[in-house]
C-alpha cells in the first residue's frame, strides 16, 4: 500500500513518515503569488506581486500585506480566506499581549503564536492545514529587525532574505547573490523590486505589485501606489 491510501487523512502519517495534507498544503502556496522579505541593517521589506485576474477587480481593495501591530505586519502566498483567519487571529493575540504586558508583541513572540495556530490545524481531525506560508517583518524586543516565515506545518524559521509562492526557488537564488550583511533598507527595497521583476510575468507597475517596509526607529508601513512608483523610477 503506497502514499495514496494516507492522502486524505490529515492525522495519520504514511509508511514514509509524511503527513500528505500538509504537502498538498504547500503545493497551494507553490502555486501562489510571489512574495519576498529582506532583513536589512536598517530594517525590513517584505514585497509581493498582487496582479488581478481581471482589469474590472478593484485592485485597492485587495490587501496582500496587512499589519498586525504598530511595529510588525503579515505577507503571504497561497490561500487568500485561510490568511485572513491568520491575520485575524494574529491581531487578537498581539491586542491580548498589549492588554497584558503594556507594550507592543515583539515579532517573535507573534510568529510563535501564528505558528502554534498553524500547527494545531495539523493534529486534530476535522478541519484542514492553512494553506498559505506567510512572512513576517517587524522588530523584536530590543528594536532590532526581524524576518520570519511560517509554513503549513507550524514551523517556523528566522531569515536574511527568502521568498515563498511561485517562482520561489528563482527569487532566492537571485537573492543569494544580491543580499549582503551591509545592506541598509533603501538598498533591500530596489533588491526587492529586482527580484519579483526577475520571475514577474508581463509589465511590472506600481498597481499591481505591494510594499510594505518597518524601520528600525519607526513604524510598519505599506507603501502608497506613488512611492513605490518613485522606486520603479529610480530602478529604470
Amino acid at each position: 500500500m503506497g502514499d495514496s491510501a494516507y492522502s486524505f487523512s490529515l492525522t495519520t502519517f504514511s509508511r514514509t513518515g509524511k503527513l500528505l495534507q500538509i504537502e498538498y498544503a504547500l503545493n497551494a502556496v507553490a502555486n501562489g503569488k510571489t512574495a519576498l522579505g529582506i532583513c536589512a541593517v536598517d530594517g525590513v521589506v517584505l514585497a509581493t506581486d498582487k496582479k488581478m485576474p481581471s482589469v474590472l477587480v478593484d485592485s485597492e481593495q485587495v490587501h496582500k500585506i496587512e499589519e498586525i501591530t504598530p511595529t510588525t505586519g503579515f505577507c503571504y502566498a497561497g490561500v487568500g480566506p485561510d490568511y485572513r483567519v491568520l491575520v485575524k487571529r494574529g491581531r487578537k493575540s498581539s491586542q491580548a499581549y498589549s492588554r497584558i504586558y503594556g507594550e507592543t508583541q515583539p515579532v517573535g513572540q507573534l510568529v510563535k503564536s501564528t505558528a502554534g495556530t498553524m500547527q494545531e490545524y495539523t493534529q486534530r481531525g476535522g478541519v484542514r492545514p492553512f494553506g498559505v506560508s506567510l512572512l513576517v517583518a517587524g522588530l523584536q524586543g530590543d528594536g532590532t529587525p526581524g524576518l520570519y516565515q511560517v509554513d503549513p506545518s507550524g514551523a517556523y524559521f528566522g531569515w536574511k532574505a527568502t521568498a515563498i509562492g511561485k517562482n520561489y526557488v528563482s527569487a532566492k537564488n537571485f537573492l543569494e547573490k544580491r543580499w549582503n550583511e551591509d545592506m541598509e533598507l533603501e538598498d533591500a527595497i530596489h533588491t526587492a523590486l529586482l527580484t519579483l521583476r526577475e520571475g514577474f510575468e508581463g509589465e511590472m507597475t506600481a498597481d499591481n505589485i505591494q510594499v510594505a517596509t518597518v524601520r528600525k526607529d519607526g513604524k510598519f508601513v505599506v507603501l502608497t501606489p506613488q512611492q513605490i512608483q518613485d522606486y520603479l523610477d529610480e530602478a529604470n
